[in-house]
Formats: C-alpha cells, structure tokens, sequence
C-alpha cells in the first residue's frame, strides 16, 4: 500500500510517516496543500491521509481539485482533522472524502481505515495490464511475451507492473524505489538500474526506454 500523508504539523507527520512505514506500508510525507497536489501527480498512491487545515491551498481545496482531475478523481482519501462538527464531516464527505476522522485519534483505528479503503479500491475492473505483446496478469503474477510465460523475481514484478500502470507516462527513479522499499528500509543505490536492465533482456532491450536524467517510460 503506498501512502501519502498531507499534514503541515511537523511533529505529526513524521509520527504518521513513521508509523505507517513500520506497519510495512510506503508512506510519503507532504507537508502542504500543493505539496501534496504535486507528489500525487506525479506518484502513484493507493490512498490520501488529508488534513483540512493547511496554510494557503486548504485541505478542502486539494480534495475538490484531486475530484476534478481524471488522474486522481478516484484516488481514496482518509480526512484526519481536528475539525469535529457534524456539518464540517457532511460537507467534507458530499465534497468527495472517503473516511472522516478527528483529532485525536486511534493509530490502529486509523490502519484499519486504510485497510478498507485500499481493499475496496484494490480490484481493478481489468486484472491485466497489456502494452504491445507484453502482458502481466496481476493476480496470477505471470508475466507473458507474444503468448511466452517468462519468470520475474519479484522486484521485476513490482517495476513491470508499474511502468504498465503509467504507460506512455515517464516514471522517476525515485517512484520507482518507492514501489520497491519501505520507508524505513534502506535503499540500495543500482537497485533500479540493475532491476530496468533484467527486464530489458528478459522482454527485449527497447521495452524500456530511458529518458535522461528525468526517469523510465514505457511507449504503446
């Protein structure tokens, strides 16, 4: 589960960066509005922790502008503030929030919150990701070459599936790391390189481009 956490309070964030990350999940902190309108452009994340009190774009106006972008429209986001009027919670759920909670609250409460948002969001409508005669089977975790079964670790897997899920879109190293590592895992410096290399000999050397200096991309 990749976690993105928009909170303005230093000491919280890091605890919630922190906590979520030894719960085994990928958590990235943003630490404003349009900090966190920016990483989920450019990320992917399976779910949004919002806080509606944040200095200049507001928690109110990420969430209205995360519902009108095609990229994000469906993006699950858990609203955590200290905000506790019943009009606020109404007003914030028919804008598009998914969970409400108020501060303060239950760390475990909050996992199982992020548990059942990302479980119901977690299917998608086509379990297979396909670009020119590659094609992975996400549940099965099989991956195919014009009909021909090849055999991945599980890293590959994990970059496979990504760079399928962004197709045509470039992909940084750094996204690219965070799909592999925790937060609290170290990471390995040629991890990505080696990791693009197997899969270019494995599903042909042009499978993968590169783009200088910016990231990965694979093309339709």
């Amino acid at each position: 589960m990749r976690v993105l956490i928009v909170e303005d309070d230093p000491m919280l964030g890091s605890a919630l960066n922190r906590g979520i990350g030894q719960a085994g999940y990928q958590s990235t902190l943003a630490g404003s509005g349009e900090a966190g309108l920016d990483m989920v452009k450019d990320g992917a994340f399976d779910v949004m922790i919002l806080d509606l009190n944040l200095p200049k774009m507001t928690g109110a106006e990420l969430l209205k502008a995360l519902r009108n972008q095609p990229q994000t429209q469906n993006l699950p986001v858990i609203v955590l503030t200290a905000m506790d009027a019943t009009s606020q919670k109404v007003r914030t759920l028919d804008a598009g929030a998914d969970d409400y909670m108020t501060k303060p609250f239950d760390f475990d409460e909050l996992l199982a919150r992020l548990r059942s948002l990302t479980r119901r969001g977690s299917a998608p409508a086509n379990s297979i990701l396909e670009c020119g005669d590659i094609e992975l089977d996400l549940d099965a975790k099989v991956v195919r070459k014009a009909g021909v079964v090849h055999v991945l670790t599980a890293k590959e897997l994990k970059v496979l599936g990504l760079l399928l899920e962004r197709k045509n879109k470039i992909v940084s190293k750094a996204q690219i790391e965070a799909q592999l590592y925790g937060s609290n895992e170290e990471i390995e410096s040629n991890t990505v390189e080696v990791t693009i290399y197997s899969l270019r000999k494995k599903l042909g050397k042009d499978f993968v481009q590169t783009v200088r200096g910016v990231g990965y991309l694979v093309k339709q």
